[in-house]
């Protein structure tokens, strides 16, 4: 199995999860900035080149009851900047902020002060669901 990552696509940050090449272990990378978006880019990129990764899961924000909304169609934007180099999926992350800040709260971990943790915790739970499901 190839190396996948996961990303967490936010207005603000982008969180990023790398999944080991057995697709059993799953690592929080980091919080990237995405503004500016061409330098959050070229970040994904050099953190693809690094791990060796071709395939790329992005979560999309559904709204609760099913609809596609804005923040859906942002996500698929920036995943244009990403293609053709790499191959895109998209898993439904309807929940994965909610989990990711209840399984933090579960670690002690203050969430006022760790935003990026939640970013990146969710990142994780997406790259999750999505092998979850293959």
């Amino acid at each position: 199995m190839e190396r996948l990552m996961g990303l967490d696509v936010g207005t603000k940050r982008i969180g990023v999860a790398i999944g080991d090449d057995m697709g059993i272990v799953i690592s929080g990378k980091e919080a990237i900035s995405r503004k500016p978006e061409n330098l959050a880019v070229a970040k994904i990129k050099n953190i693809c080149t690094e791990y060796n990764i071709k395939k790329i899961v992005i979560g999309l924000p559904y709204h609760a009851n099913g609809d596609f909304g804005e923040q859906a169609k942002d996500c698929q934007n920036f995943a244009k900047l990403l293609e053709p180099e790499y191959k895109i999926f998209f898993e439904d992350e309807r929940y994965s902020s909610f989990e990711a800040e209840e399984h933090l709260k579960e670690k002690g971990v203050n969430l006022r002060k760790n935003k990026e943790l939640i970013d990146i915790e969710s990142a994780c739970i997406i790259l999750k669901q999505f092998i979850n499901r293959k």
